[in-house]
């Protein structure tokens, strides 16, 4: 598996959701979510539209089993409100266009997740190595970028160590890197 980066462009990241807003709103709303959230893509995917009515979603993350509060921000209930009106609170929030055995819906896979998000990338220009994790790397990045509190985003991550949230973020490697340009001998 190749590593995934941030989208770091402010630009790119609003290209992108014109892209997919226009495309379907389901793949928008998702992108939309995972930006603002820095949710994992295993606890996005699991996500009904009740989990979503209140101020804050609610969730027991799959990979650390910790209870986590996301709060709704401004652009997400944005998104979120047209989307939900007059959905039942026990379907998926993003469905699966496929019906299962038992007649009932279900949410998109993690490969479809993927493929939504890596096509948006490529079509808008991103050139680096995308997938769902992207969404949130790009999270922590701009959070970083604007709050500049790496103990808040490593609290927000789970993380055990500070540095595993720069690295995550890619922000270990521009600190190298700038110090390897800036010595010219």
């Amino acid at each position: 598996m190749k590593k995934v980066h941030p989208i770091r462009d402010k630009q790119i990241i609003e290209d992108m959701k014109e892209f997919l807003k226009e495309r379907n709103e389901r793949d928008y709303v998702l992108f939309v979510l995972g930006i603002n959230t820095g949710m994992r893509i295993g606890d996005i995917l699991k996500l009904k539209v009740g989990d979503v009515r209140g101020e804050e979603i609610s969730i027991v993350e799959m990979k650390t089993e910790k209870i986590k509060e996301v709060p709704i921000n401004r652009s997400l209930r944005s998104a979120l409100k047209p989307y939900i009106k007059g959905k039942p609170d026990d379907e998926y929030l993003f469905l699966s266009r496929k019906k299962d055995k038992k007649k009932k819906g279900r949410a998109i896979d993690r490969s479809t997740a993927y493929k939504i998000i890596k096509e948006a990338a490529v079509s808008c220009g991103f050139k680096k190595n995308c997938g769902t994790h992207t969404m949130r790397k790009t999270f922590g990045y701009m959070h970083y970028k604007r709050n500049g509190n790496i103990a808040a985003l490593q609290k927000i991550f789970n993380h055990d160590k500070e540095i595993t949230t720069y690295i995550y973020i890619g922000l270990e490697k521009d600190y190298l890197d700038k110090t390897m340009m800036d010595l010219n001998l």
